[in-house]
Parts: C-alpha cells; structure tokens; sequence
C-alpha cells in the first residue's frame, strides 16, 4: 500500500547521498515608447540554445545577447503623457536633465524572437551588480511597449553553496532574478552603476564600483505546453531506474504516483499517517479518526504519539512532467542532503504579472533560466507554488526525499526551499499561496519528525550573515532572509510566516 515506501532509506539514515542517475536618465536608448523601427541583432549576438525534441519541434530556447556602453549624448526625449496613446510609456518613465552618469551598459530597442523571460547575466558569480537594471519590452504582434519594469539585481544570495560541486563547475554565472513579462518580441535593456556621490572631471557620476564584465541579457522563450498525457505506456515497475524513466524524473516518486504521471494526488491524512508508518514498520492506532482538514482526534497526544505521528495531509503536487520540464536541461544525477529540518520561503522576485494557467510556463522559464543562463544543475528551488494555491516539485529527485537543492546561500544542507511566484516587497501574497505553503510544510516535515512552530539549528556553509561553521539557532519555517541579508522572500510575504507557522502545525494535528 505504501506511497512513500522508497523514502525508508533517507529516513533512515543520515548519509548524504549523491545519485548516479527608468532610470530616468538621458541614456543612448531611445526613451519614447511609441512605435519606432527596431534594431535586428547581429548573427554573432543571436547565441541562441535550444533543444530540439525527437519529433523536431522545440521546447524552449534562449536568446543570449550582449550589453554594449551607453553614452549621455543623446537629446533628452520629451516626456509624453501617459494617456495619450496606448503605446506610450507610463508615468513612471518621465527623464530627467543630462548632468552626468554614471557607468552604464544597454542593449538599444530591437526585434527579437518571441520570448516571455528576461534576466541579465555576467561573468564572475562572485562579483555583485550594485546599481539598477531595467527592461521594456513590445508584446507580441503589436506596436505596443510596456514601461520601463526594474529587474531584482539581488539575486547571487540564490545559489548553491559555497565549496560544492555544483558551485564549483565553472559554469556558474552571475545573475540578476528573472522577471516574467509575457509572450514579446522587442525588447530595450539599460543597466546603470550605483554611483557614490561624487563627479568626475568629465562631468559624470562617479560610479561607487563598476559593473561586472560580461554582461549579456538573456530573453527566454518556455516554450508550447506539452499536450496533456496520462502515465507512460509499458512504463517500468516501481523501483526500476531505467536511463528513460530516470531522465523524465519520474522513476524517483514511483512510490508516490506511477511513472509519468503529471501528478502526484493528494491524500487524506489519515492515509499520509498510515503511509509513513508503513516505512517505519508500524500500525495505524484503529482509534485514530482524524479527518483529511487535519485537526488531531481526541486521543491523548502523549499515548499516540508512535502510532499517530505528527504529519499534515498530502497535499497535491503538480510533478515536473505535469509543468513541462525538459530533462535533457539539467544534470542527470540527482543530489541529496541528510535530512529536512529546516525550510526557507522565498519570492521568485518575477513580477505578478501572470495568470495560475501560465504558471507551468513561468516555471519552465525560470527552470531553463537557472540552467543555461546560470549555470545551475537543476532548478534552485525544491518547490512553488503558484497564486492560486497550486504546488509544483521543483529540483528533481523526489518530493519526499531530502534533494539538494540551490535556493539559499549557506544553508541549503539538511534544508529545503519553497518559492512562492511572485514579487512581495509592496504587494500581498494570495492567501491560497501562504496556505499552500503550510500544507506543504505539514507534510514535508512531518516526514523527518520537524515542528514547523519549532526552532533549529543549521550549520553555515558561509554568507553574508554566518561565518562558515557557525551553528545558527532558526525556525524551522524561516524567510530566506533570517540566513541571508536580502530583501527576499519580500516584507509582504515575511509577515505571513507566522501564521504559515501556526497552520502547518495545525495540519500537523499539533
């Protein structure tokens, strides 16, 4: 009966296992968002990376092009009201006086292919972009571009650890975070250094640091929705890895749905318990009556507490196959840490501009974002969850299983990161999301014994808060920023964790 019965061994045991399977400044870019003609990229600067699927079609692809200086000669464009024409830019585009600038690097308005995602990358993963990145883009098949939309340059505190292989490669880059604009095909970028208060002799802002080299902005495209399919036909039994079912990433939850699934069902608690108890070679109590909304029976806790262990329901989980994720990406193998004793909420910091039925594509785009644009083995993120409430595996190797993953520097051991998509400094996460968020916990720590109103101790990998080595003392459902000095997962969301607390552990029938 046991969904989960392949989880045993990382229950079991604690070794770490590593699978073989605007500015508003006068810049050299035109500031008049009307319709005008567009620069077409070179052939060098179209590197371009796809992957071609069996049946010629492609499921996504990334545009990669190069960011050149800008220069203040250009004539400051007249500002245009906001309303009076569709295709001018809002009033938080207006420009200011040519006095100085700072240092800045652009890509002039040009024709694209379709794309949906955007990010800007650099060279050296360890250099910081201090200053302010800008994007605007034209949707598709129009004369219509948006205003200029600020991108999260803060984005390097999202990353495996330091002293890993998967931060070791040599293919890491660094970042900024992604930002979900929709289906485009023109786009404008302008990058500018944090200056520091001083001026040059030229007349320019003194820039506090300069900007990283090799700054490319890279426009990701997710690609079609796969058709909707059931499980693999002559799929293998559960618990055979197979070089094809181990490449679709489904062959690791074969307990818990079969292969190919798109998702992963939810279950009655009742059911989640009787599961886990299976593993450990236990019964259920035959007096435990408590209902799938998870509040606890009125048996004694103190007397129950084997046969009844404190564990939410199953929620639902949309697998990788069920989102689209293209497995010839990522690594092949999988990476595991001891446990899960801590989880760290995050934003996706891409904007809430996206409908729940678009949620497979941003997640496409941000997986293929973190792989050929940052160089990371898998998506960061161990799950997300979407606005309406929906939850999605993230990195693959298993939902029930303690997966590396690359969401929270320093921290990322014994650990797993749940992004909610969005952006949540100013605006309010979606209460379906926060109790998403508490379901998944529920169940997610109840499986490794964790309290989700508890605290914990997590050793640093290294950061800008924790020395390497130090036992720092979190709660078990911590914001990203309670190990790292950033504004994620947003104040919004941050001030909805404790009630995310309080429910999970509720659910737990705590």
């Amino acid at each position: 009966m046991s969904r989960i019965r392949g989880m045993r061994g990382h229950l079991a045991s604690s070794i770490a296992v590593t699978c073989a399977a605007a500015l508003s400044l006068p810049l050299a870019l035109s500031s008049n968002a009307t319709a005008t003609p567009s620069v077409a990229p070179s052939a060098a600067e179209r590197r371009t990376t796809g992957n071609a699927t069996p049946g010629g079609t492609t499921p996504g692809s990334t545009q990669s092009l190069p960011l050149t200086p800008l220069t203040p000669s250009t004539p400051r464009t007249p500002r245009t009201p906001p309303s009076s024409s569709p295709s001018s830019p809002s009033s938080g585009d207006r420009t200011l006086p040519p006095p100085a600038l700072a240092s800045a690097q652009g890509l002039a308005r040009r024709d694209v292919r379709r794309f949906s995602l955007v990010g800007v990358v650099w060279d050296d993963p360890d250099s910081e972009l201090h200053g302010r990145v800008q994007v605007r883009t034209r949707a598709t098949g129009t004369t219509t571009w948006s205003a200029w939309q600020d991108v999260d340059t803060h984005n390097h505190e999202h990353a495996a650890d330091p002293d890993t292989a998967e931060r070791a490669s040599g293919r890491v880059r660094g970042s900024t975070a992604p930002l979900w604009v929709g289906d485009s095909d023109g786009v404008e970028v302008r990058v500018q250094g944090e200056a520091d208060g001083r001026t040059g002799a030229d007349g320019r802002a003194v820039t506090a640091e300069p900007l990283p080299k090799g700054l490319h902005v890279e426009l990701v495209d997710p690609g079609a929705e796969p058709p909707p399919q059931g499980p693999e036909v002559n799929a293998p039994p559960p618990g055979v890895l197979t070089a094809e079912s181990a490449a679709a990433a489904s062959a690791v939850n074969a307990e818990l749905a079969p292969i190919g699934a798109t998702e992963i069902p939810a279950l009655s608690q009742k059911e989640t318990r009787a599961d886990l108890l299976e593993t450990r070679g236990e019964e259920l109590d035959p007096t435990d009556t408590t209902d799938a909304a998870g509040a606890a029976d009125t048996v004694a806790a103190s007397a129950n507490q084997r046969a009844k262990p404190y564990i939410g329901a199953r929620p639902r989980i949309v697998t990788r196959r069920g989102w689209g994720a293209d497995e010839g990406l990522r690594e092949s193998n999988f990476s595991y840490t001891k446990t899960v004793k801590a989880v760290f909420v995050h934003h996706s910091a891409s904007g809430n501009n996206y409908r729940c039925a678009q949620a497979p594509s941003v997640i496409r785009s941000i997986y293929r974002y973190h792989v050929k644009s940052s160089g990371w083995r898998d998506i960061g993120y161990n799950f997300l969850v979407d606005k309406c409430g929906n939850i999605y595996e993230g990195r693959a190797g298993g939902v029930a299983k303690p997966v590396m993953g690359a969401h929270t520097l320093g921290f990322n051991s014994k650990s797993m990161g749940i992004a909610v998509l969005g952006s949540f400094g100013k605006a309010n996460p979606p209460a379906a999301s926060v109790k998403a968020v508490a379901k998944l916990t529920a169940w997610k720590l109840g499986l490794y014994g964790a309290n989700p109103r508890g605290k914990t101790y997590l050793k640093s990998g290294g950061g800008n808060l924790y020395r390497k080595g130090k036992n720092v003392r979190l709660n078990v459902i911590s914001g990203h920023r309670d190990g790292f000095a950033t504004e994620c997962p947003g104040g919004r969301l941050y001030a909805k964790l404790g009630k995310a607390r309080a429910t999970s552990a509720r659910y737990q029938g705590r």
